[in-house]
């Protein structure tokens, strides 16, 4: 068949992001005998019209649209990305595909109501790699697509789902070729990382996260030698800046020391990054490896260091392995980002001043810490039932497209709000979920390539502010 992959996002704040999964799928539908053809709207002027010429020049058999986000999941000023892509689908039904079908991130937290919204035909849940090819064998036989594991769709008004299958292993499809498919230099200048996954799966109770329902509740790993023949490939294209987006990368410990094991040992040239460090496991001997390795730039989502908050919010560790784990950071130079979430279940007055108090305390003046306030509540997820529980949630599930936010009932939003805005102001190195709206944003970081600096832009957060400053800027 003649197969289109659509990606979706054009969200540049505060910077583009590679679409990772669709290029996933289109690897995927290639390597089954698809023809197979890719259409990044990121860097679009006209979306709509692209599409159209997509469509009408290549006469797809169908069109898969990936979905990354639902909407940017910032409670002060919430934008919702789904009635654009709604638009887009009906554009490509306009000019001539007749099969629509749904994946992407967005898609696994709630595909009924995305389903509705968009009118697609089907969503296809769970491991592209895996998932995709097995969805388009049984269309092009003929066969119900809905016999497939992962797929959905709404039949005479009636949702329908096929769970997905989880017990799949992680390996090769989680590596495809990027510079096939998009335009890599474009996202480069706009100082964007190519990311890769050594893992699958998520195990923690987090009472907010979708990741079980996308990719499963128990780790599928992919083998170490074979993530370093994907850096390997990657550095060779001339790629210089990896980012591992694994859901957490320290996890199993010694899956992630192996494999900066075999980075220190195979020099490839490229840089490497990753945002996802569980602070259970972070430690002196793991940071002592990815310093090793190449590592650039890390961060770590402590989401509080208060231990009552951490426990509401379902975490592992405690406010003790915030504390090694800033000890161990002290004694490296790789580039930190702590990442701490406010106002979630359990969150007072006292709870925030103490996790400022441990921002300003223990975070180098260096390293850069990002606050976000509020937490966008998704069907299926721990926290929904406690809301819905408490009476502070009573929108209806098919509603919850449009986002809607979580705020602990002790805590007073204008209060929150304030006392973050009181805190970035005093402390260059703190930055707020406000900041990533910023519109200069998007020129800051082509400007950044530009001149020559390198990944990642963030560890020059309290430069950059001092230098608005001082022209006057907040």
């Amino acid at each position: 068949m003649k197969i289109l992959i659509v990606s979706v996002n054009r969200n540049r704040q505060p910077g583009p992001v590679i679409p990772y999964g669709a290029c996933v799928a289109a690897q995927a539908a290639l390597s089954c005998g698809h023809e197979t053809r890719f259409l990044d709207l990121m860097f679009v002027k006209d979306p709509a019209e692209a599409l159209k010429r997509a469509c009408r020049g290549f006469r797809p058999d169908l069109a898969g649209f990936s979905l990354r986000n639902i909407d940017n999941n910032d409670m002060r000023n919430p934008v919702s990305y789904t009635a654009e892509a709604a638009s887009l689908m009906a554009a490509a039904r306009l000019a001539g595909c007749a099969k629509l079908v749904l994946g992407g991130a967005a898609a696994a937290i709630m595909p009924e109501a995305l389903l509705r919204r968009t009118g697609a035909d089907w969503c296809v849940l769970g491991d592209a790699a895996a998932a995709f090819p097995r969805f388009l064998a049984a269309l092009e036989a003929g066969d119900d697509p809905l016999s497939v594991p992962g797929v959905c769709a709404v039949v005479n008004g009636e949702f329908s789902a096929n769970p997905p299958d989880f017990s799949g292993a992680a390996g090769e499809g989680l590596f495809p070729e990027f510079g096939r498919w998009i335009d890599l230099r474009a996202y480069s200048r706009q100082m964007v990382s190519v990311p890769l996954k050594t893992k699958l799966g998520c195990p923690f109770g987090c009472v907010y996260c979708t990741y079980p329902s996308g990719e499963g509740a128990g780790y599928r790993l992919c083998p170490p030698e074979t993530a370093l023949r994907a850096v390997r490939d990657l550095a060779a294209s001339g790629v210089r800046d990896i980012e591992f987006v694994d859901n957490v990368f320290n996890s199993p410990y010694a899956h992630a020391m192996e494999l900066c094991g075999l980075l220190a040992a195979n020099r490839t040239g490229a840089r490497f990054h990753t945002m996802e460090l569980n602070p259970e496991f972070t430690d002196e001997p793991l940071l002592e490896a990815m310093e090793r390795a190449g590592f650039a730039g890390i961060g770590i989502t402590a989401e509080s260091a208060d231990d009552a908050v951490l426990a509401s919010l379902g975490k592992n560790y405690d406010s003790s392995h915030l504390e090694r784990a800033a000890a161990a950071v002290e004694k490296h130079d790789i580039p930190c980002m702590w990442v701490f979430l406010l106002g979630g279940p359990g969150e007072t007055r006292d709870t925030v001043r103490r996790t400022l108090d441990f921002a300003r305390r223990r975070v180098r003046s260096s390293d850069t810490v990002f606050f976000n306030a509020g937490v966008r509540l998704y069907p299926g997820t721990p926290l929904e039932a406690a809301a819905r529980l408490d009476g502070s949630l009573t929108v209806p599930r098919a509603e919850m497209l449009e986002p809607v936010f979580y705020l602990s009932p002790d805590m007073d939003k204008e209060w929150l709000l304030g006392t973050l805005a009181a805190a970035t102001r005093d402390n260059m190195n703190f930055i707020a979920s406000d900041t990533l709206a910023l519109p200069f944003l998007s020129g800051l970081c082509g400007l950044a390539h530009f001149t020559g600096v390198r990944q990642p832009l963030w560890k020059h957060t309290r430069f950059i502010r001092r230098g608005l400053r001082c022209i006057g800027a907040n």
